[in-house]
């Protein structure tokens, strides 16, 4: 008798140790997210792998990223930011950033943006785009389907204005973040100048501090935080073909996410699919971003709670905002070079040019 009653409370000493893991049994992810969050650091290219970047290793660390996922052949902003948001290639399209700024787009042109998918799913959804870059606003996101845009001067006022808009008890479905001023420092001193990899830095703070703007309020128990860059730098900007400028930063953390690199053929378009499998929206037929094979797993993890942020402070005038002339001048010139870039690009046949 005594060896039965041993042997029945073995058995529920063992049924209530296995309890916190039946409380995390594998989870499909298509649909497993509440809130999308997707942070864009323009000019980023591979460069938080080059600098030390602590918010970065305590968001992604034990997650996924790369540092070197594909760009479009065109290195410019336009036709990579209209990648990452549309799921198609640049030819398919067509952005510059020319047509961004001047052509206001609305949901009757074709290759919508994730955006007009998540409205299409959810109509009462809370969705809501912020951005130092206006011309992502204006002609890239749809004007006409209830996306909550802001536009600002500054980095640091984006950062502050969605610490705002989470304090205010805000928690979007789709959130899309454009940080410029890393770009901004590569434009005024080279790509790969002491500037560059300060404001890299500065960037590094400021995925902290929106990260935690997130998490301290719950919001990342069912939400996916990804981070892409839309091209690298080379020594003498942007544009070209070589390996820096066409390599990009691709990192995300969620509850299935695995902690993996990522594997080797990951593009920063891929972002597209990976925000609509997360909210459950099936991938337009068209799309040629996929989600990649090895980022979600069976297993539900912990994400990071809130991160340390470091105290470094940073010149505003060294990075992005400051002065207004100098960056005007050299991007005269930069954007000549890109123009060019864009041309030779449309040439038949199979280009090899490497820039050095």
């Amino acid at each position: 008798m005594k060896k039965t009653i041993a042997l029945v409370l073995c058995f529920l000493l063992l049924t209530l140790c296995a309890v916190p893991a039946f409380a995390a049994q594998p989870s499909d992810s298509f649909g497993a997210y509440d809130h999308v969050y997707i942070i864009g650091v323009d000019g980023a290219g591979a460069a938080f792998g080059q600098v030390n970047a602590p918010c970065f290793d305590s968001i992604f660390g034990n997650f996924a990223y790369r540092h070197d996922a594909h760009t479009e052949e065109v290195t410019i902003s336009a036709q990579n930011w209209g990648s990452i948001l549309t799921g198609v290639d640049y030819k398919t399209h067509g952005f510059t950033n020319t047509s961004l700024k001047t052509t206001e787009r609305t949901s009757a042109a074709d290759n919508n943006s994730i955006f007009y998918y998540a409205r299409k799913a959810m109509p009462d959804a809370e969705l809501v785009s912020f951005n130092h870059w206006s011309a992502i606003n204006h002609g890239l996101i749809e004007t006409d389907i209830g996306v909550n845009k802001s536009n600002y001067s500054t980095d640091p006022e984006v950062v502050a204005a969605i610490e705002d808009y989470f304090d205010a008890g805000n928690a979007p479905k789709l959130m899309f973040v454009q940080l410029d001023s890393v770009d901004h420092a590569a434009h005024t001193h080279g790509g790969f100048s002491d500037e560059y990899f300060t404001a890299v830095r500065r960037a590094d703070m400021f995925i902290g501090r929106i990260y935690n703007a997130i998490a301290s309020h719950g919001l990342m128990e069912n939400g996916l935080f990804l981070l892409v860059a839309d091209h690298g730098e080379s020594k003498y900007g942007h544009g070209g073909f070589t390996k820096e400028e066409g390599a990009a930063v691709l990192a995300a953390v969620g509850k299935t996410v695995n902690a993996t690199a990522m594997s080797a053929d990951v593009h920063n378009r891929d972002i597209s699919a990976i925000a609509l499998y997360a909210l459950g929206i099936e991938q337009p037929a068209h799309f040629v971003s996929s989600v990649p094979a090895d980022l979600f797993g069976s297993e539900v993890r912990d994400v990071p709670g809130v991160v340390g942020i470091h105290s470094q402070t940073f010149s505003t005038a060294d990075l992005d905002d400051n002065p207004t002339f100098v960056r005007k001048f050299t991007n005269f010139f930069k954007s000549a070079y890109m123009k060019v870039m864009s041309w030779l690009v449309t040439l038949p046949g199979t280009l090899a040019l490497k820039l050095k």
